[in-house]
Protein backbone atom coordinates (compact mmCIF):
# COMPACT_ATOMS: atom_id res chain seq x y z
CA UNK A 1 0.00 0.00 0.00
CA UNK A 2 1.36 3.20 -1.06
CA UNK A 3 1.17 6.30 1.05
CA UNK A 4 -2.03 7.95 -1.29
CA UNK A 5 -3.55 4.78 -0.57
CA UNK A 6 -2.96 4.60 2.82
CA UNK A 7 -4.31 8.18 3.39
CA UNK A 8 -7.67 7.49 1.36
CA UNK A 9 -7.98 4.48 3.76
CA UNK A 10 -7.35 6.68 7.01
CA UNK A 11 -9.55 9.24 5.58
CA UNK A 12 -12.10 6.59 4.96
CA UNK A 13 -12.11 5.41 8.50
CA UNK A 14 -11.86 8.95 10.05
CA UNK A 15 -14.81 9.47 8.22
CA UNK A 16 -17.02 6.33 9.41
CA UNK A 17 -15.62 7.17 13.08
CA UNK A 18 -17.45 10.61 12.81
CA UNK A 19 -20.69 9.32 11.16
CA UNK A 20 -21.08 7.34 14.90
CA UNK A 21 -22.08 10.24 16.74
CA UNK A 22 -22.31 8.98 20.19
CA UNK A 23 -18.63 7.08 20.11
CA UNK A 24 -16.73 8.91 22.40
CA UNK A 25 -13.01 9.81 20.80
CA UNK A 26 -10.47 9.41 23.74
CA UNK A 27 -6.71 11.69 23.26
CA UNK A 28 -5.56 10.47 27.33
CA UNK A 29 -2.55 8.70 27.02
CA UNK A 30 -2.82 6.16 30.08
CA UNK A 31 -0.13 3.47 31.19
CA UNK A 32 -1.72 -0.07 29.74
CA UNK A 33 -2.97 -2.31 33.02
CA UNK A 34 0.00 -5.38 33.34
CA UNK A 35 -2.92 -8.25 32.89
CA UNK A 36 -6.33 -8.35 32.51
CA UNK A 37 -6.56 -11.10 35.42
CA UNK A 38 -7.13 -10.87 38.89
CA UNK A 39 -4.22 -10.51 41.15
CA UNK A 40 -4.44 -13.07 43.62
CA UNK A 41 -1.50 -15.12 44.07
CA UNK A 42 -3.59 -17.40 46.37
CA UNK A 43 -4.86 -18.42 43.48
CA UNK A 44 -2.75 -18.33 40.49
CA UNK A 45 0.19 -16.14 39.34
CA UNK A 46 -0.87 -15.75 35.97
CA UNK A 47 -1.02 -12.52 37.11
CA UNK A 48 2.55 -11.79 37.82
CA UNK A 49 3.27 -13.76 34.85
CA UNK A 50 1.45 -11.29 32.53
CA UNK A 51 3.11 -8.41 33.98
CA UNK A 52 6.92 -10.08 34.11
CA UNK A 53 6.73 -11.06 30.73
CA UNK A 54 3.77 -9.98 28.81
CA UNK A 55 0.77 -11.63 27.87
CA UNK A 56 1.98 -13.28 24.82
CA UNK A 57 5.37 -14.69 25.86
CA UNK A 58 3.42 -15.56 29.20
CA UNK A 59 1.70 -18.17 27.20
CA UNK A 60 4.94 -19.73 25.80
CA UNK A 61 6.36 -20.75 28.97
CA UNK A 62 3.22 -22.91 29.84
CA UNK A 63 4.42 -25.06 27.39
CA UNK A 64 7.50 -25.68 28.80
CA UNK A 65 8.91 -28.40 31.40
CA UNK A 66 9.98 -26.50 34.64
CA UNK A 67 13.66 -27.28 33.59
CA UNK A 68 13.15 -25.59 30.42
CA UNK A 69 11.37 -22.47 32.16
CA UNK A 70 13.91 -21.84 34.84
CA UNK A 71 16.94 -22.28 31.90
CA UNK A 72 14.95 -19.41 29.27
CA UNK A 73 13.85 -17.35 32.97
CA UNK A 74 18.28 -17.37 34.33
CA UNK A 75 18.93 -15.67 30.65
CA UNK A 76 16.10 -12.93 30.99
CA UNK A 77 17.46 -12.56 34.09
CA UNK A 78 21.31 -11.44 32.47
CA UNK A 79 19.33 -9.00 30.97
CA UNK A 80 17.43 -7.20 33.29
CA UNK A 81 20.62 -7.14 35.52
CA UNK A 82 21.42 -3.74 33.70
CA UNK A 83 24.65 -3.01 35.23
CA UNK A 84 25.60 -6.64 35.54
CA UNK A 85 26.46 -6.11 39.39
CA UNK A 86 25.38 -9.70 39.62
CA UNK A 87 21.82 -8.06 41.27
CA UNK A 88 18.41 -7.18 40.13
CA UNK A 89 17.29 -3.95 41.78
CA UNK A 90 13.09 -2.89 42.28
CA UNK A 91 14.57 -0.31 39.00
CA UNK A 92 15.85 -2.60 37.04
CA UNK A 93 12.77 -4.67 37.45
CA UNK A 94 10.33 -1.67 36.88
CA UNK A 95 12.57 -1.11 33.68
CA UNK A 96 12.05 -4.57 32.46
CA UNK A 97 8.22 -4.89 33.30
CA UNK A 98 7.66 -2.13 31.24
CA UNK A 99 9.69 -2.97 28.58
CA UNK A 100 8.17 -6.73 28.28
CA UNK A 101 4.04 -4.37 28.37
CA UNK A 102 5.26 -2.09 25.76
CA UNK A 103 7.15 -4.89 23.34
CA UNK A 104 4.85 -4.43 20.57
CA UNK A 105 6.13 -0.63 20.44
CA UNK A 106 9.72 -1.88 19.70
CA UNK A 107 8.59 -4.46 17.45
CA UNK A 108 6.62 -2.09 15.50
CA UNK A 109 9.58 0.21 15.01
CA UNK A 110 11.50 -2.38 13.77
CA UNK A 111 9.21 -3.25 11.01
CA UNK A 112 8.96 0.45 9.86
CA UNK A 113 13.59 0.79 10.34
CA UNK A 114 13.75 -1.58 7.96
CA UNK A 115 11.66 0.12 5.58
CA UNK A 116 13.15 3.92 5.92
CA UNK A 117 17.16 2.66 6.90
CA UNK A 118 17.57 2.79 3.20
CA UNK A 119 20.90 2.75 2.88
CA UNK A 120 21.24 0.19 5.72
CA UNK A 121 23.33 2.09 7.96
CA UNK A 122 21.95 1.46 11.09
CA UNK A 123 20.63 4.94 11.39
CA UNK A 124 17.52 7.06 9.57
CA UNK A 125 18.35 10.35 8.46
CA UNK A 126 15.17 12.83 7.85
CA UNK A 127 15.88 12.60 4.40
CA UNK A 128 15.64 8.78 4.30
CA UNK A 129 12.17 9.51 6.23
CA UNK A 130 10.80 11.79 3.93
CA UNK A 131 12.23 9.91 1.04
CA UNK A 132 10.40 6.50 2.13
CA UNK A 133 7.30 7.93 3.39
CA UNK A 134 6.60 11.07 1.06
CA UNK A 135 8.41 10.27 -2.24
CA UNK A 136 5.44 10.87 -3.85
CA UNK A 137 4.94 13.66 -2.93
CA UNK A 138 8.09 15.19 -3.74
CA UNK A 139 8.32 13.63 -7.23
CA UNK A 140 4.98 15.29 -8.15
CA UNK A 141 4.31 18.05 -5.77
CA UNK A 142 1.69 19.55 -7.71
CA UNK A 143 -0.28 16.48 -7.32
CA UNK A 144 -3.97 17.12 -4.80
CA UNK A 145 -5.91 14.10 -3.69
CA UNK A 146 -7.98 16.52 -1.07
CA UNK A 147 -5.08 15.43 1.85
CA UNK A 148 -2.44 18.54 2.86
CA UNK A 149 0.65 16.51 2.56
CA UNK A 150 3.03 19.76 3.09
CA UNK A 151 1.65 19.90 5.74
CA UNK A 152 2.09 16.91 7.24
CA UNK A 153 6.13 16.84 6.36
CA UNK A 154 6.56 20.14 7.98
CA UNK A 155 4.40 18.20 11.10
CA UNK A 156 6.73 15.08 10.77
CA UNK A 157 9.93 17.16 10.12
CA UNK A 158 9.06 19.23 13.68
CA UNK A 159 8.61 15.57 15.62
CA UNK A 160 12.16 14.01 14.02
CA UNK A 161 13.93 17.29 15.03
CA UNK A 162 12.40 16.61 18.60
CA UNK A 163 13.54 13.16 18.77
CA UNK A 164 16.60 13.72 17.78
CA UNK A 165 18.58 14.91 20.44
CA UNK A 166 21.96 15.92 18.78
CA UNK A 167 20.43 17.80 16.32
CA UNK A 168 22.16 16.21 13.24
CA UNK A 169 18.91 14.91 11.66
CA UNK A 170 19.79 11.38 11.81
CA UNK A 171 18.16 9.38 14.50
CA UNK A 172 19.70 6.33 15.99
CA UNK A 173 17.33 3.58 16.76
CA UNK A 174 16.03 5.23 20.17
CA UNK A 175 15.10 8.44 18.48
CA UNK A 176 13.44 6.90 15.93
CA UNK A 177 11.48 5.01 18.81
CA UNK A 178 10.64 8.27 20.37
CA UNK A 179 9.65 10.04 16.91
CA UNK A 180 7.01 7.06 16.05
CA UNK A 181 5.92 6.96 19.70
CA UNK A 182 6.29 9.97 21.69
CA UNK A 183 4.04 9.67 24.27
CA UNK A 184 6.37 7.02 25.41
CA UNK A 185 9.31 9.27 26.38
CA UNK A 186 9.30 12.29 28.49
CA UNK A 187 11.51 14.45 26.72
CA UNK A 188 8.81 14.21 23.75
CA UNK A 189 5.63 15.09 25.74
CA UNK A 190 5.82 18.81 24.96
CA UNK A 191 5.44 18.03 21.47
CA UNK A 192 2.37 15.38 21.95
CA UNK A 193 0.81 18.57 23.59
CA UNK A 194 1.01 20.76 20.70
CA UNK A 195 0.09 18.11 18.11
CA UNK A 196 -2.95 17.48 20.19
CA UNK A 197 -3.64 21.15 20.86
CA UNK A 198 -3.12 21.82 16.64
CA UNK A 199 -5.89 18.82 16.01
CA UNK A 200 -8.38 20.50 18.13
CA UNK A 201 -7.86 24.06 18.57
CA UNK A 202 -10.16 24.89 15.34
CA UNK A 203 -9.99 28.87 15.53
CA UNK A 204 -6.20 29.16 15.75
CA UNK A 205 -6.32 31.42 19.40
CA UNK A 206 -3.64 28.53 21.05
CA UNK A 207 -6.09 27.65 23.43
CA UNK A 208 -8.91 24.61 23.93
CA UNK A 209 -12.60 26.42 24.46
CA UNK A 210 -15.26 24.11 25.91
CA UNK A 211 -16.85 23.85 22.39
CA UNK A 212 -13.66 22.59 20.74
CA UNK A 213 -12.92 20.18 23.32
CA UNK A 214 -16.65 18.58 23.31
CA UNK A 215 -16.30 19.36 19.37
CA UNK A 216 -12.91 16.74 19.09
CA UNK A 217 -14.76 13.76 20.66
CA UNK A 218 -18.66 14.16 19.59
CA UNK A 219 -20.78 15.09 16.47
CA UNK A 220 -23.97 16.60 16.70
CA UNK A 221 -24.95 15.30 13.15
CA UNK A 222 -28.18 17.49 13.42
CA UNK A 223 -29.02 16.20 16.31
CA UNK A 224 -30.64 18.26 19.21
CA UNK A 225 -29.87 16.05 22.25
CA UNK A 226 -26.35 15.13 23.84
CA UNK A 227 -25.66 11.51 25.38
CA UNK A 228 -25.20 11.67 28.86
CA UNK A 229 -21.52 11.10 28.78
CA UNK A 230 -21.22 14.36 26.63
CA UNK A 231 -23.24 16.49 29.44
CA UNK A 232 -20.55 14.72 31.64
CA UNK A 233 -17.37 15.67 29.59
CA UNK A 234 -18.52 19.81 29.93
CA UNK A 235 -18.92 18.94 33.56
CA UNK A 236 -15.55 17.30 33.19
CA UNK A 237 -13.85 20.71 31.59
CA UNK A 238 -15.82 23.37 33.65
CA UNK A 239 -14.74 21.38 37.07
CA UNK A 240 -11.87 19.80 36.08
CA UNK A 241 -9.59 20.79 33.21
CA UNK A 242 -10.08 24.50 33.42
CA UNK A 243 -8.16 24.26 36.41
CA UNK A 244 -7.57 28.28 36.24
CA UNK A 245 -11.29 28.71 35.31
CA UNK A 246 -10.37 31.24 32.22
CA UNK A 247 -12.80 29.45 29.96
CA UNK A 248 -10.17 27.38 27.90
CA UNK A 249 -7.53 24.98 28.31
CA UNK A 250 -3.70 26.09 27.73
CA UNK A 251 -0.70 24.13 27.56
CA UNK A 252 -0.46 22.64 30.87
CA UNK A 253 -4.04 22.18 31.34
CA UNK A 254 -3.74 20.01 28.09
CA UNK A 255 -0.75 17.87 29.14
CA UNK A 256 -2.46 17.25 32.39
CA UNK A 257 -5.54 16.16 30.79
CA UNK A 258 -3.89 13.92 27.89
CA UNK A 259 -0.86 12.60 30.01
CA UNK A 260 -1.90 12.24 33.60
CA UNK A 261 0.15 11.02 36.17
CA UNK A 262 -0.89 7.63 36.53
CA UNK A 263 -0.68 4.84 39.49
CA UNK A 264 2.70 3.02 38.48
CA UNK A 265 1.51 -0.15 38.37
CA UNK A 266 5.37 -1.59 36.87
CA UNK A 267 6.46 -0.37 39.88
CA UNK A 268 4.33 -1.90 41.87
CA UNK A 269 4.50 -5.32 40.59
CA UNK A 270 8.52 -4.77 40.87
CA UNK A 271 8.31 -4.13 44.60
CA UNK A 272 5.88 -7.24 44.71
CA UNK A 273 7.91 -9.46 42.85
CA UNK A 274 11.37 -8.97 44.96
CA UNK A 275 9.28 -8.41 48.01
CA UNK A 276 8.16 -11.98 47.57
CA UNK A 277 11.14 -13.62 46.26
CA UNK A 278 13.98 -11.60 48.55
CA UNK A 279 15.25 -14.20 50.99
CA UNK A 280 18.12 -12.26 52.65
CA UNK A 281 16.40 -9.50 52.87
CA UNK A 282 18.56 -6.98 51.77
CA UNK A 283 15.97 -5.29 49.08
CA UNK A 284 17.71 -6.90 45.95
CA UNK A 285 17.60 -10.00 44.09
CA UNK A 286 19.99 -12.83 42.93
CA UNK A 287 19.79 -14.94 40.12
CA UNK A 288 19.44 -17.51 42.55
CA UNK A 289 16.24 -16.01 44.33
CA UNK A 290 14.51 -15.50 41.05
CA UNK A 291 14.97 -18.91 39.90
CA UNK A 292 13.83 -20.49 42.99
CA UNK A 293 10.93 -18.69 42.82
CA UNK A 294 10.47 -19.14 39.15
CA UNK A 295 6.79 -20.11 39.25
CA UNK A 296 5.91 -16.65 40.90
CA UNK A 297 7.67 -15.13 37.51
CA UNK A 298 6.74 -17.35 34.92
CA UNK A 299 4.67 -20.58 33.86
CA UNK A 300 5.66 -24.37 32.67
CA UNK A 301 3.64 -27.14 32.03
CA UNK A 302 3.37 -27.81 35.92
CA UNK A 303 1.11 -24.57 36.38
CA UNK A 304 -1.52 -25.97 34.58
CA UNK A 305 -1.95 -28.76 36.88
CA UNK A 306 -1.83 -26.25 40.38
CA UNK A 307 1.51 -27.85 41.13
CA UNK A 308 3.44 -24.27 41.45
CA UNK A 309 1.22 -23.36 44.54
CA UNK A 310 2.71 -26.61 46.36
CA UNK A 311 6.19 -25.64 45.15
CA UNK A 312 6.00 -22.03 46.52
CA UNK A 313 4.42 -22.85 49.89
CA UNK A 314 7.44 -25.53 49.95
CA UNK A 315 9.70 -22.14 49.68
Amino acid sequence: MDLRQFLLCLSLCTAFALSKPTEKKDRVHHEPQLSDKVHDDTESFDYDHDAFLGAEEAKSFDQLTPEESKERLGKIVSKIDDDKDGFVTVDELKDWIKFAQKRWIYEDVERQWKGHDLNEDGLVSWEEYKNATYGYVLDDPDSDDGFNYKQMMVRDERRFKMADKDGDLIATKEEFTAFLHPEEYDYMKDIVVQETMEDIDKNGDGFIDLEEYIGDMYSHDGKADEPEWVKTEREQFVEFRDKNRDGKMDKEETKDWILPSDYDHAEAEARHLVYESDQNKDGKLTKEEIVDKYDLFVGSQATDFGEALVRHDEF
